[in-house]
């Protein structure tokens, strides 16, 4: 990646916290209210799995429903990878290849975390293991969630990808549109990323982040970035009512749209990104 200073940081940071839609980033049982359900889409950010799994194994009352999403699609080969680097579940790499992602949070479940401690106080775990896209994550979900009976559900964590999080926290909130609840979602990244440039001249993950090598490659984070404005952006061309109503309406603040304007002319043109 090209040199680049300050200012290009700061722009980054600010779209990806806009993303990160950090309405809940600590898990932990002194902070965080039980809920309804609570949703994890899996992505190749292992932490917020990491992190799901042991706040329920410490406080199985944190949720009446578990919901573990994700089929296969274009990104699975990412989680795969993701796993066979990790320090610790790189011991069932061999076990997970051609299998849906949810099925393979199922087995980090599994395998690293105390299930029936979890379930025995109640926590019902659900497997979603069709949806290739983060509309069918919502739609899918709900449909796993009507087949259980859960049509009361009003409150509900969403573990997500942070440079997807307040699209998906936008898709549930459209799939639920008009529902017999109104349903309070709740977005939980767990990781806000942050970078600084480094006295190269460089971009690196802020000191901030833990375990920065576990997070996505810097030229695949400005793409996921760069890709998402337009997807949230409430026009003909964008993911909202007046567009092709995938999502509920979403508020682009203006210092966002000029940050990803001045990252678009410095680091690429989005609209060539998929």
């Amino acid at each position: 990646m090209a040199r680049v200073d300050d200012i290009t940081a700061a722009d980054i940071n600010l779209l990806a916290e806009f993303m990160s839609d950090a309405q809940l980033q600590d898990l932990s049982p002194a902070s965080t209210k039980p809920v309804d359900c609570i949703v994890i889409c899996a992505s190749a950010v292992l932490d917020q799995a990491t992190t799901l799994f042991a706040a329920l194994t410490r406080r199985p009352s944190l949720a009446k429903y578990l919901v573990l999403c994700g089929g296969i699609g274009h990104s699975t080969q990412l989680l795969y990878e993701a796993v066979r680097c990790h320090e610790r579940y790189s011991k069932i790499y061999n076990e997970i290849e051609g299998l849906p992602e949810a099925r393979v949070l199922e087995r980090i479940l599994d395998k690293f975390f105390d299930r029936a401690a979890i379930t025995a106080q109640g926590c019902q775990i659900l497997i979603e293991d069709r949806s290739t896209n983060c509309g069918q994550n919502a739609s899918f979900t709900r449909q796993v969630l009507d087949d259980s009976a859960v049509y009361d559900m009003k409150t509900c964590i969403i573990v997500q990808d942070p440079t997807m999080m307040l699209r998906t926290k936008a898709t549930f909130e459209k799939t639920y549109e008009g529902g017999p609840c109104n349903v309070l979602f709740t977005s939980c990244p767990v990781i806000v990323p942050r970078v600084q440039v480094n006295s190269n001249g460089c971009l690196v993950y802020s000191s901030t982040v833990d375990c920065p090598s576990r997070l996505w490659k810097h030229q695949r984070f400005l793409e996921l970035i760069l890709g998402e404005i337009p997807r949230l952006r409430d026009d003909e061309q964008g993911y909202g009512p007046k567009g092709r109503g995938f999502i509920a309406h979403v508020d682009i603040p203006a210092a966002v749209e000029e940050a990803w304007l001045r990252l678009v002319s410095t680091v690429g043109d989005s609209r060539q990104i998929k």
